[in-house]
C-alpha cells in the first residue's frame, strides 16, 4: 500500500524495518534511506548513527537551515555557522536526557547579528520546541 506524500511544509513520515542483523534498522523518508544501529551495550552492532544520534542531527539541521533562511530573509549573506548538538543521559533516570546543549559556532559574525539568526531558529523550528516544552534544553551562542 503507497501512502500519500505529505507536503514537507505540513508533515513529514518516516519509517523503518528491522533487518536481519539484531539491532540493526533500515530507515526511510521519502526517497532517501540509511543505517541505524541500537547501542553496542544492547547487544546491537552499534556502528551506524544511532537514535539519540538522530535526533542530535535533526536539531542541527533544523538549526543551521532556519540560520540561513533568516539571513536570507534579511537580505544578509550565508553565514559561516557551525552547530554543535550533545545530549547527556540522566544516571538517575535512564529514560530520559539530563541535559541537551546546543552550541553556535559563527565565523566572521557580529553577536548581535548571531542572537537574531539563533532566536529565529528557537522560535521556528518545530523539533526544538517539541523538545523544550518537554524538558530542559540549553543553547550556547559563540560568536566573533
Amino acid at each position: 500500500m503507497t501512502q500519500e506524500a505529505l507536503d514537507p511544509d505540513v508533515g513529514s513520515r518516516a519509517s523503518g524495518r528491522t533487518e536481519e542483523t539484531y539491532g540493526r534498522f533500515i530507515l526511510s523518508s521519502r526517497h532517501n534511506h540509511f543505517v541505524s544501529d541500537g547501542r553496542a551495550s544492547q547487544g546491537a552492532p552499534g556502528e551506524a548513527i544511532f537514535a539519540g544520534e538522530l535526533l542530535l542531527a535533526s536539531l542541527v539541521s533544523c538549526g543551521l537551515g532556519l540560520v540561513h533562511a533568516s539571513a536570507r530573509e534579511r537580505g544578509e549573506p550565508k553565514p559561516d555557522v557551525k552547530l554543535t548538538a550533545q545530549f547527556l543521559r540522566d544516571i538517575n533516570d535512564p529514560t530520559r536526557f539530563a541535559s541537551l546543549t546546543l552550541t553556535y559556532e559563527f565565523s566572521a559574525t557580529a553577536r548581535e547579528l548571531a542572537d537574531i539568526y539563533v532566536n529565529h531558529f528557537t522560535s521556528k523550528c518545530p523539533i526544538y520546541n517539541t523538545l523544550k516544552r518537554g524538558g530542559p534544553i540549553e543553547v550556547i551562542v559563540q560568536a566573533g
